[in-house]
């Protein structure tokens, strides 16, 4: 069984969300609810809940801040929330769940299904430090990412990969030095991450860091040199931007 803790401001979501999984996640044990931070703190110290079910908006402040409150406690987490915001961006940086209000019930399902999966695993607290660095400073550009792999979680630094390759609904993470790990979602999902820190995708199979570029060469067709001497091919419409981009860092 998995203990969870609900954090929810509105009391018609908390009944709402109780509701869901006392009849559709029989694998769930609700060992309490609270409305807000200062109700929250002392819940989960004394209940050491497996999986928390987090609202982001609280009345009270963030749940970010309640996480900040927690550095020492080792659990899931899956967020609430009824808007996308930059916070998502971060939450996806550390691989961590979230569902959108009103919550759909096949994808709280999937969520509770992959929480329990985890319960074995370690790596919780590495998660939420991902999570919380990309909160305090959102635009650094050399960050952490936690890449989910079919061995369990990887804790990379953006500055060590080279390029991303597209498999199918798959991705390719090629490293440094010489290392490739392939993760389970697909390259849109780490193009709409990686964007705005120093990555491009130049072709529909590759998002390259564009500081890792050791030259472009015009002949056959044009293609990038990456430093670790991988021929990436270029799409012709996005030639102005990658010259734009690499002046840039000039």
């Amino acid at each position: 069984m998995i203990r969870a803790i609900i954090v929810e401001d509105e009391k018609h979501s908390r009944e709402t969300l109780r509701n869901l999984l006392a009849e559709f996640c029989p694998q769930v044990s609700l060992a309490g609810m609270a409305g807000s931070v200062e109700e929250a703190l002392p819940l989960i110290r004394a209940a050491r809940p497996d999986l928390l079910f987090l609202d982001i908006e609280l009345q009270t402040g963030t749940g970010f801040d309640l996480l900040a409150q927690l550095p020492d406690l080792d659990f899931d987490i899956i967020f609430t929330t009824a808007f996308e915001q930059y916070a998502i961006k971060a939450i996806k940086f550390s691989s961590l769940d979230y569902l959108l209000k009103p919550i759909d019930l096949e994808e709280l399902q999937a969520a509770v299904a992959k929480a329990e999966k985890r319960q074995a695993e370690t790596g919780h607290k590495a998660q939420l430090d991902v999570l919380l660095s990309h909160l305090r400073s959102p635009g650094a550009a050399t960050r952490k990412i936690c890449l989910s792999t079919a061995e369990g979680l990887e804790f990379i630094t953006t500055s060590d990969i080279l390029y991303c390759e597209a498999n199918g609904s798959y991705t390719d993470f090629h490293l440094k030095p010489n290392r490739k790990i392939v993760v389970s979602k697909n390259l849109k999902e780490y193009e709409s991450l990686l964007s705005d820190r120093d990555f491009m995708r130049v072709h529909n199979s590759f998002l390259i860091n564009l500081r890792e570029v050791r030259r472009f060469v015009k002949s056959e067709g044009g293609y990038i040199m990456m430093n670790n001497d991988a021929m990436i091919g270029i799409s012709p419409k996005k030639r102005p931007e990658f010259f734009e981009r690499m002046e840039g860092m000039a």
